[in-house]
């Protein structure tokens, strides 16, 4: 069977986070674009400065590019990298979630405000209070609650936080190799959307036998980035990349505050150097959007989106409906 098409084309996108609002399905990526910098350990090769919005009213029509949204040069506090971002509706005002380097060097959340789902976005003047790392991901549950899921390992920096503070000596590759495996971060949102309500907590993921976090030496399963959360039969499932290893995995919990337990992997190694994703309902079917880097022929910076529809079991278990081609899986470790 062959791989399923990207969506889009033109130009290289990467990350999508996906949502229904008013009847039609937009796309969130973050913007691929070619550039000399060597591959390494602190993702300087991810040189992304800009936001498009895609939205289609079908899965596999016609898809709309709604243009640059948002761009580095108009976010006072940013100096570089606008990576995966997330969009979220509350109080009639869409909120555009988006990561990027400081002054300082330091990846940061900020928030941009629309007033519908296609942009423009206007940036806040700061990033969020509290904020750190990468890959935000917002989930607003049915009782109007909404919550902000973020971090990354290597280059998104969630290593410098395992102590008190930011920690520059662990930029790069450097994480725990034993002990509990590093945890995505999750805060309730203000009503407003524009800060953070409570502290950051950890999101725990249990391993279904131990019942205890899973460990840090488990980098089939452990967090790396590109945290998800979505609401199937009033479970909540977090879902994730475990980054060196190439999988998409999940768990699932009772709160969206977890904890969770792990429950498996939705998708294998794809072709580049691994993926990131989001999962939605829309038409009455599931859907996993993800990339790859088949587009550019296999260049781990230069990304595409695509779309598989996945399927639930009996006990809420997340599959394929169709079977993934099978690709070697890339190396562990990027090189410096």
């Amino acid at each position: 069977m062959a791989d399923k098409q990207p969506i889009v084309s033109h130009l290289y996108t990467a990350d999508p986070s996906a949502h229904v609002f008013n009847n039609r399905l937009y796309i969130y990526p973050s913007h691929d674009r070619e550039t000399d910098i060597k591959d390494n350990d602190k993702g300087d090769q991810y040189d992304m400065a800009d936001y498009h919005v895609f939205s289609m009213s079908e899965v596999g029509g016609p898809v709309t590019d709604h243009g640059v949204v948002l761009k580095a040069e108009d976010i006072p506090w940013v100096s570089k990298q606008l990576w995966a971002p997330d969009a979220a509706h509350k109080n009639g005002k869409y909120y555009l979630f988006f990561p990027a380097r400081d002054t300082d060097d330091i990846f940061r959340i900020g928030v941009a405000v629309g007033d519908s789902p296609e942009g423009p976005f206007k940036p806040e003047p700061k990033p969020i209070a509290g904020s750190f790392s990468i890959d935000p991901a917002s989930f607003v549950d049915d009782d109007g609650e909404a919550y902000l899921y973020f971090g990354g390992l290597w280059g998104g920096q969630l290593q410098c936080y395992a102590g008190s503070s930011f920690d520059a000596s662990q930029l790069g590759a450097n994480e725990p190799s034993s002990g509990p495996a590093l945890s995505a971060k999750v805060a309730r949102l203000s009503d407003d959307m524009l800060s953070f309500a409570t502290d950051v907590t950890d999101v725990q993921i249990l391993d279904p036998e131990t019942k205890k976090p899973i460990d840090a030496s488990d980098h089939a399963r452990r967090f790396f980035e590109a945290a998800w959360c979505h609401k199937y039969n009033d479970k909540y499932y977090f879902s994730y990349s475990t980054g060196d290893t190439h999988y998409l995995a999940y768990g699932i919990g009772d709160s969206p505050l977890g904890p969770f337990t792990y429950a498996g992997r939705i998708l294998e190694p794809v072709i580049g150097w691994t993926t990131h994703h989001s999962i939605a309902e829309f038409n009455g079917k599931w859907w996993l959007f993800y990339h790859d880097a088949t587009l550019s022929g296999g260049k781990n910076h230069l990304r595409c989106v695509k779309i598989r529809e996945i399927v639930y079991d009996a006990e809420g278990k997340i599959g394929l409906k169709d079977p993934q081609p099978e690709v070697e899986a890339p190396p562990a470790k990027l090189e410096d």
